[in-house]
């Protein structure tokens, strides 16, 4: 059974008893005509309905010192629910009423859709509308997020995490490119939404900016959405978004990965992550940009590749940047290198 999204967007507001938000620019789903398979979801069981008890005993009322972390969409508590006290993350909406819903429904609607091993899973939600609540529970993962192991100085990832981690999240948007026929846009892709598990696979989490693009066609236009750094550069200067945005922020966490420097460093010259790397490229001295704190113990075959895919991805033509299928077959070393010109490309305005 092929059901429009719009559909699933209403079954979502049925089933928990959201009305329907006043229309908003640039979030995804309603506008689209996109077309999800709804058995794919009755297969893996759909998530479950919690009550807010459920949530306030899971979490000890919220208690601070089980926080994991805050982002611009929620603040996320480390939990332990129902009989079986599973071990769970706990999302709670904090935006602005009308956002709030409209954060709460973008996510539910992207995550009830998608289910691959690099993405985090969606276990249950809660809204009462008595207490103005809306809130996802989602599996927990171990280890926290890649920038803590990238930023962190107690932290510490060897090449091969970092390398495993790099191909987990090229995996992740593949599917996310080829799984719909519409693309699944993520829009705030960076090392702080990459949770790794106990094994250190990458699972990319918050989904609360998603929407869908077609996969062929003119870019849509769209409030900016994301994080300074690894916006894109037509997305933040011009308003338009693409499936090429997604891969421009893969770039940049990409080159996080292998040179241990975040995206924006506001002490340092250049501030911005890539323009650094590309000086490193020009004299053909990249080797130079890989993490100090990884001394000798690296593949430098591997990290060329991951620098030369990070700009290759962040590349500021939209046009120019790669399809994730390219990128990833390049980072599997299975493909030739692209064609870089020497000097940082200004942005084609």
């Amino acid at each position: 059974m092929i059901l429009p999204i719009a559909m699933v967007v209403e079954w979502v507001r049925e089933r928990l008893g959201v009305a329907r938000p006043p229309t908003t620019t640039g979030r995804g789903g309603e506008g689209n005509d996109s077309r999800i398979s709804t058995e794919e979801s009755a297969n893996r069981g759909g998530p479950r309905k919690f009550t807010y008890k459920e949530l306030e005993e899971a979490t000890n009322s919220f208690a601070s010192d089980l926080k994991l972390g805050q982002g611009a969409s929620g603040t996320v508590y480390k939990g332990h629910i129902g009989k079986d006290r599973e071990l769970v993350a706990v999302k709670i909406i904090t935006s602005g009423a009308n956002q709030g819903v409209s954060d709460f429904i973008a996510e539910m609607v992207a995550m009830i859709q998608l289910s691959h091993t690099n993405l985090v899973k969606l276990k249950g939600y809660c809204h009462e509308r008595d207490k103005i609540v809306f809130a996802l529970v989602y599996e927990y993962i171990g280890r926290g997020t890649l920038y803590d192991y990238l930023f962190k100085p107690e932290y510490f990832l060897t090449w091969e995490n970092r390398y495993n981690i790099a191909l987990g999240l090229a995996s992740a948007l593949r599917y996310l490119r080829r799984k719909r026929p519409q693309c699944v846009i993520h829009r705030d892709i960076k090392s702080s939404n990459v949770m790794l598990d106990e094994a250190f696979v990458a699972k990319l989490g918050d989904f609360g900016m998603a929407t869908l693009v077609n996969h062929i066609g003119e870019p849509n236009s769209s409030l900016v959405a994301g994080t300074p750094g690894y916006w894109a550069p037509e997305n933040f200067r011009m308003g338009e978004l693409s499936r090429k945005s997604d891969i421009y922020s893969f770039g940049v966490v990409l080159l996080e990965i292998v040179c241990g420097r975040k995206a924006v460093c506001r002490d340092r010259d250049p501030l911005n992550l890539v323009e650094w790397v590309w000086r490193h490229y020009g004299p053909k001295k990249l080797l130079r940009a890989v993490d100090s704190r990884l001394g000798k113990d690296f593949n430098k075959r591997e990290a060329k590749a991951l620098m030369m895919a990070g700009l290759w991805c962040a590349h500021p033509d939209a046009k120019l940047r790669p399809s994730i299928r390219k990128a990833k077959a390049y980072l599997n070393l299975t493909s030739e290198p692209p064609d870089l010109p020497s000097e940082m490309p200004a942005f084609p305005y």
